[in-house]
């Protein structure tokens, strides 16, 4: 048993409470189907094989941060796009971003900790932040933007890094962005919660498309690639490496025992994980919450 992961999920459901058969964390959430189109720059920079320019097929889930299913769509919080793709050799890869610039803690130790001093924030969060001051720039990102006005204006970041390789056998780090064709938009308070709990999600399958470019922001020498904490300065090379258009739900996913896990961590040949400690944990906490779900 991974006591660690164990504990971090006992945690999270301390806060959000245990509900049966969801996810601990990004609990409510709306599967989209898609397709995902690579750019000629992307074959250059990667073996991988969904960058060599031939479109393949995308399962992606748009969700809230919190691990209630019925909070409300106008809450407090990061969103989260989640995608697996569908390679042409039949596996698949994932990769998951955030509406923050960045990630709260740097280890799973301290993710613990955060998530304990969020049980109990005027106590507890004064002595966890004077410890962990990198934690605020996350909080802040998550607590103090105003709500979308739709999923499809959300800029998601990849938060880890990952090295991609080329053909020729150069490689480099990088974060992705997924930047929203229609533009990056928000909405008062108000008006989100005139809208309904439910508005991000009727939105989202209301449209006949949400469209992001996928962007790489390439590291410098001295650039944080293994601290999900630190978000690299704006000035950073960017390349534009493909099109996600989702169009509608995806019915063939999530039905009669069909378990959808989006893995950052389940790379393909091209591309490597960091020794990101939050990155290469996420496997252990989604093992044990998968567990929960199936048995539930």
């Amino acid at each position: 048993m991974d006591s660690l992961a164990e504990e971090v999920v006992d945690a999270i459901n301390e806060i959000s409470g245990s509900h049966p058969g969801r996810r601990a964390a990004h609990a409510k959430g709306t599967l989209l189907a898609g397709t995902f189109t690579a750019a000629p720059e992307a074959a250059a920079l990667t073996s991988a094989g969904h960058m060599q320019g031939d479109p393949v097929r995308v399962t992606a889930r748009l969700s809230n941060g919190g691990g209630d299913p019925a909070i409300p769509d106008y809450a407090r919080e990061g969103r989260g796009l989640a995608l697996k793709f569908y390679l042409p050799d039949g596996s698949r890869t994932d990769v998951i971003g955030l509406t923050m610039p960045c990630f709260f803690v740097r280890t799973p130790e301290d993710f613990l900790a955060f998530t304990q001093a969020r049980m109990d924030p005027e106590k507890l969060m004064p002595a966890f932040l004077g410890a962990h001051p990198e934690a605020l720039p996350a909080i802040q990102a998550a607590l103090g933007s105003d709500p979308p006005d739709s999923y499809a204006t959300c800029l998601f970041n990849s938060i880890h890094s990952y090295r991609w390789t080329g053909r020729d056998g150069m490689s480099r780090w990088v974060r992705y962005r997924f930047e929203p064709e229609a533009g990056e938009a928000s909405v008062t308070r108000d008006e989100a919660r005139a809208r309904g709990r439910d508005y991000l999600q009727e939105d989202c399958l209301a449209r006949a498309e949400l469209a992001f470019r996928m962007v790489v922001v390439v590291a410098e020498e001295s650039d944080a690639v293994h601290d999900p904490t630190v978000a690299w300065p704006e000035e950073r090379e960017r390349i534009e490496v493909g099109r996600l258009a989702l169009a509608g739900p995806e019915t063939g996913r999530e039905r009669d025992g069909d378990i959808l896990v989006f893995d950052p961590t389940r790379v393909t040949g091209g591309i490597e994980l960091s020794d990101d400690a939050i990155l290469n944990f996420r496997r252990r906490a989604y093992s044990v919450s998968v567990a929960r779900r199936t048995a539930e």
